[in-house]
């Protein structure tokens, strides 16, 4: 579809430029040839006047009709030619300058496709467990109570599985759509990790997690609520895939104009096929990571990565198999 539609942009292209570049020829061959002719007439009319004796003596020598019309064709022959090497030049940059066109338009397509993709399948795993259930229930003719409330309990963990697939597709969305129009205001660092701190403490206590965060006394420029968003999404990430009872520590330090928190865990880290796809959204990585039972969509680290984006910052990773992983968010000073 895309080489078809970078085709018909480059013929586009190739009409307009060769269509000025045939009326500029048109205009430099009626030009030269005027002038041809001007030249002509003022030699004919100097010949006549000599020969009637009305000019100074001296010799005077006329162009030759064959002469002109041969310095014409000279200059339709150029002209020609000159429009055929436009026509190579300007197919090959056509083509180059439509593909660089299209390219955002087609990358937005691809992007868009993979979100429909992933978000149909994984609206279809907790659907499909709530049409089996069902199913099943209705087929059971003598279904005890103690049996439909247990029915009812596991159609209503799927609803909530819905629910929260929904509320990040939609938070994602919002954030996709915002591109920095976000009221900012000057925040210290060390409120918004102590908040994402205390947001993420039930699930830190489960799994017996400490989280160690260094003194900073740096502050930047952002929204409150998505800051701490974005660090409760990095603290659930690292508690999620770290053995019980370790520590997860956070360290804040400043890289050149600006604040660096590093978020490192002792987990089983990300091997380096997965590396550079952990951002991607739906992505979860290999089977193997599923043994923690870090439970979820793989839309967090999406939504990270476009808070961290929408401060003019960044978000990095390093992770080594077997020892752990460092999530570092680059965010400028104010």
């Amino acid at each position: 579809m895309f080489e078809r539609a970078r085709l018909k942009l480059t013929f586009f292209y190739l009409l307009i430029i060769m269509l000025i570049s045939s009326i500029f020829s048109v205009m430099i061959y009626a030009g030269s040839t005027n002038e041809l002719s001007r030249i002509e007439r003022v030699q004919r009319i100097r010949q006549q006047e000599k020969s009637q004796g009305l000019a100074p003596s001296g010799r005077i020598f006329r162009i030759d009709p064959e002469v002109l019309e041969e310095s014409r064709s000279r200059i339709r022959i150029a002209l020609i030619i000159f429009n055929l090497m436009i026509l190579g030049f300007s197919g090959a940059a056509g083509y180059f300058l439509a593909g660089r066109t299209l390219n955002p338009i087609e990358e937005m397509i691809d992007e868009q496709n993979k979100f429909i993709s992933g978000a149909s399948h994984e609206l279809r795993t907790p659907l499909t467990a709530l049409k089996t259930s069902t199913e099943v229930g209705l087929r059971e003719k003598n279904l005890s109570s103690a049996e439909a409330k247990s029915l009812l309990r596991d159609n209503l963990e799927e609803i909530e599985n819905l629910r929260v697939l929904t509320d990040k597709l939609l938070r994602l969305s919002q954030f996709e759509k915002l591109n920095g129009d976000l009221p900012l205001e000057v925040i210290a660092v060390s409120q918004i990790l102590e908040e994402a701190k205390r947001r993420v403490r039930t699930l830190s206590k489960s799994r017996s997690i400490t989280l160690d965060i260094s003194d900073s006394k740096y502050k930047v420029r952002a929204e409150r609520e998505s800051l701490v968003e974005l660090m409760v999404i990095l603290f659930d990430n690292a508690i999620k895939y770290s053995p019980k009872g370790l520590t997860v520590k956070v360290k804040v330090e400043k890289i050149n104009n600006d604040v660096a928190v590093k978020i490192t865990d002792n987990g089983m880290g990300i091997s380096k096929k997965n590396l550079e796809h952990v951002f991607e959204r739906f992505y979860r990585g290999d089977k193997a990571r599923s043994k923690v039972n870090a439970n979820g969509y793989g839309l967090g680290l999406s939504i990270a990565k476009k808070i961290a984006e929408l401060y003019g910052g960044s978000i990095s990773v390093q992770s080594q198999e077997g020892k752990g992983s460092t999530f570092t968010v680059l965010l400028p000073n104010s």
